[in-house]
């Protein structure tokens, strides 16, 4: 009976010594979390790289338009629903998101390059120096772009509860694709 206990005691101390749990595979850590009340001119609105040089105007192709994302070198275009001050989430994280899609009614993915570690946000007619920055690491990024609330617009699309969610995560340069395209 000693010799149980002792076995027992044994355990628990080593089980104190190790990790309680190993994180899961699907763990999500946000590195960086940010939100705007950006001004959707001309239905879109842009991260970019500060050095960026690349010219939209000609990405906004008829597929681009319905599938609500353009991309050029070191800029994403993300289509907005409405042509007013929209909420945008950008989320810095470490890996992949496992989001719950079912609650999103179009999701994009593309990516971008940061080369140099300054990603401004910023409406298409916002002032370029004004707009604001999110320090990032210099490196080329996956992004996923969520598209909530479009079925709130009001029909004369000036008021509603549309919202954009950004995230990016360290990954390689992908092609402009839907994972889930709105209704």
């Amino acid at each position: 009976m000693l010799g149980l206990f002792h076995k027992i005691i044994f355990l628990i101390k080593a089980c104190h010594k190790r990790p309680f749990l190993k994180q899961p595979t699907n763990y999500l850590m946000k590195v960086q979390e940010y939100k705007f009340d950006l001004f959707a001119d001309y239905f879109q609105f842009y991260l970019q790289d500060e050095k960026a040089d690349a010219d939209l105007s000609q990405c906004w192709t008829e597929q681009a338009v319905n599938d609500l994302i353009a991309v050029d070198s070191g800029v994403i275009g993300v289509g907005t629903v409405r042509n007013m001050t929209v909420s945008v989430a950008v989320e810095i994280c470490d890996i992949e998101p496992k989001e719950d899609e079912s609650k999103w009614q179009h999701i994009t993915e593309c990516s971008i390059s940061i080369p140099s570690g300054s990603l401004v946000i910023m409406g298409c007619s916002d002032y370029f120096p004004d707009a604001p920055r999110i320090r990032i690491k210099p490196d080329t990024y996956q992004a996923k772009v969520y598209y909530g609330g479009l079925d709130s617009v009001s029909e004369d699309g000036l008021d509603g509860d549309d919202f954009y969610k950004v995230v990016l995560w360290n990954g390689e340069s992908t092609e402009p694709k839907v994972i889930k395209r709105r209704k």
